[in-house]
């Protein structure tokens, strides 16, 4: 079972990044997956995710700027961050758990990834 995030990088206030999920070894199709973010300091925290069905959550903070998506053929997930702030700088992960519901937030997420690094900064 792998889970790899991909897509961070170093990126100017109000511009955009793709993060990437790609997984294997597991039905992409039966899992809810999460998207989580960590910065230094703060304990992690979980800013989105999209059920199994395609139901999604975003945190409150996010609403309106970061969408997520999957793509169940490619056995891939994805977060499209747009209006990026120095306070999303973060090591962002995504997670997956073998879930038929269709309210995926504050799951016990099974299968981790190793995490991306977005950097906001001017």
């Amino acid at each position: 079972v792998q889970l790899q995030a991909s897509g961070g990088g170093l990126v100017q206030p109000g511009g955009s990044l793709r993060l990437s999920c790609a997984s294997s070894g597991f039905t992409f199709g039966y899992y809810a997956i999460g998207w989580f973010r960590q910065s230094p300091g703060k304990e992690r925290e979980q800013i989105s995710c999209v059920s199994s069905s395609g139901n999604t959550y975003y945190a409150d903070s996010l609403k309106g700027r970061f969408t997520i998506s999957r793509d169940n053929a490619k056995k891939s997930a994805y977060l499209q961050m747009n209006s990026l702030k120095p306070e999303d700088t973060a090591i962002y992960y995504c997670a997956a758990k073998y879930y038929s519901g269709t309210s995926c937030q504050s799951l016990s997420y099974t299968y981790w990834g190793q995490g991306t690094q977005v950097t906001v900064s001017s």
